[in-house]
């Protein structure tokens, strides 16, 4: 098996490897530690590898000021009952949870780490996660990606509402500093709407494995089902991120786009199973398909009856399943035209090498 390009704590990712499931607790613990932990246990259950949240404060995400003064409220925060900033407030983690929240996980054997969104964050986290993950807003602040990239832990990037530009600048940023990284293709539309599907863009994994070949590639993803995540598979990502809630009907900013228990044992049954199709790029005979290739292939047969001695001739033979060993393929009918029977041949017999000379 080719060698990985990284480990995760004791999982090593890399292309001939299972895919890597991070669930992406977030905000849903509604500022609840009990729902912190049984969303961990949850997603332990449910097959995910990784359980992940976000390390933020309002006052150091969100301007109160900028956001108060906008005449609406943009994207999908349009529905908020509170304003932004009251948001972030409710949804962020206190600092007090982590050293918790972190034991939890090794209790119950997942990988537990997070998307800090300070520098002062980064520092802080450290200590406690296996990796470090760059959501798709932060792309723009690449001392913030510098800084968790110097910390020498596999480095996860998400590009949504990015260009390749960006893309560029923060990959290039790091690539001499760190090369545990993962890209991922991402959309951030946060609507919970089907028509994202269309938006989704999974060919940019084409994109960025001819621009990055050294990367390991990955999806984070806001759709409800997991098309996109067997698509991504498909086209070789192995690190998926998906919210993960323990009800989409709960209030709260990601509920509603968040995959559910029954939605992500799903995703990861159908992708265990994904993953067990794709095999090998070599285009040979199966050994469970040996069988079937003798009883479905056709070989040279007589048509009619054939004289001992007689010279065979085309209209002799006709092609039948099945093929033994050391008959003809249709494809060899010239080594057999011109030949003569060694004995005495009946109609719809099998022509073997013993029988002609």
């Amino acid at each position: 098996m080719k060698k990985f390009n990284f480990k995760i704590n004791k999982r090593k990712i890399g292309i001939n490897y299972p895919t890597y499931f991070i669930a992406d607790i977030a905000a849903n613990h509604d500022g609840n530690f009990n729902k912190a932990i049984d969303l961990i246990h949850k997603a332990k259950e449910c097959g995910a590898d990784a359980a992940k949240f976000q390390h933020f404060s309002a006052e150091t995400i969100v301007s109160a000021k900028t956001f108060n003064e906008l005449s609406q409220q943009l994207s999908h925060q349009k529905t908020w009952k509170k304003s932004v900033y009251e948001v972030y407030k409710d949804a962020s983690l206190k600092l007090e949870w982590t050293e918790k929240l972190k034991a939890e996980c090794e209790k119950v054997k997942i990988d537990f780490f997070t998307a800090p969104y300070s520098l002062d964050l980064i520092d802080y986290v450290n200590k406690f996660i296996c990796a470090f993950k760059v959501g798709s807003g932060e792309i723009t602040w690449i001392d913030s990606i510098i800084k968790m990239a110097k910390k020498n832990k596999p480095i996860i990037i998400a590009t949504g509402a990015s260009s390749i530009k960006d893309v560029k600048r923060a990959i290039y940023s790091i690539n001499g500093i760190n090369k545990k990284i993962c890209i991922m293709q991402c959309n951030t539309n946060y609507t919970a709407k089907n028509e994202n599907l269309k938006y989704i863009n999974l060919n940019v994994l084409k994109t960025y494995k001819k621009l990055f070949p050294n990367l390991v590639l990955g999806l984070s993803d806001h759709t409800h089902g997991h098309a996109t995540v067997l698509g991504a598979i498909s086209l070789g990502a192995r690190i998926i991120e998906k919210h993960f809630t323990l009800s989409n009907k709960l209030e709260g900013p990601d509920h509603k786009f968040s995959m559910n228990p029954k939605t992500w044992s799903e995703m990861i049954q159908t992708s265990r199973e994904l993953e067990l199709s794709l095999g090998t790029k070599n285009k040979i005979i199966e050994k469970n398909e040996l069988e079937t290739s003798l009883v479905q292939r056709r070989s040279i047969h007589t048509s009619k009856e054939i004289k001992k001695n007689e010279t065979i001739k085309k209209n002799h033979l006709t092609f039948l399943r099945p093929y033994l060993k050391n008959s003809f393929h249709p494809y060899e009918l010239s080594k057999v035209v011109g030949k003569k029977a060694k004995n005495y041949l009946a109609k719809g017999e099998i022509i073997l090498w013993k029988k002609i000379k």
